[in-house]
């Protein structure tokens, strides 16, 4: 069974940074691209960070800048490196495949920036 386990996240205060992971099990991890994704209260989850298999990384502009996306394919995990935070990234915090698979979803990290 294909597993995505995220953790990392936490309660920080503005313009801090948090860095998130997310655990891979039962796939060959280093063939396939990866996505972050989050749901804010009250919104539809939203993909806003990708990598390719390749190591390209591509970003929706309102965290452009600010994340980072990276990935260990020895350790089956992708990370985010979250710096900057603002009240509007308060979000659950999901990975998937970058084409997502509905059958995969984690129960996520939650982040939460308030002061």
């Amino acid at each position: 069974q294909i597993q995505f386990v995220e953790s990392g996240g936490g309660l920080v205060q503005p313009g801090g940074s948090l860095r998130l992971s997310c655990a891979a099990s039962n796939i060959i991890f280093s063939k396939y691209a990866m996505g972050w994704y989050r749901q804010a209260p009250g919104k539809q989850r939203e993909l806003f960070a990708t990598m390719a298999s390749d190591g390209t990384a591509n970003y929706v502009d309102s965290v452009k800048g600010r994340f980072t996306i990276s990935r260990d394919n020895a350790k089956n995990t992708v990370y985010l490196q979250m710096n900057s935070l603002k009240p509007e990234d308060t979000a659950i915090y999901y990975c998937n495949f970058g084409t997502p698979v509905n059958a995969y979803w984690g129960q996520g990290t939650q982040v939460t920036v308030s002061s």
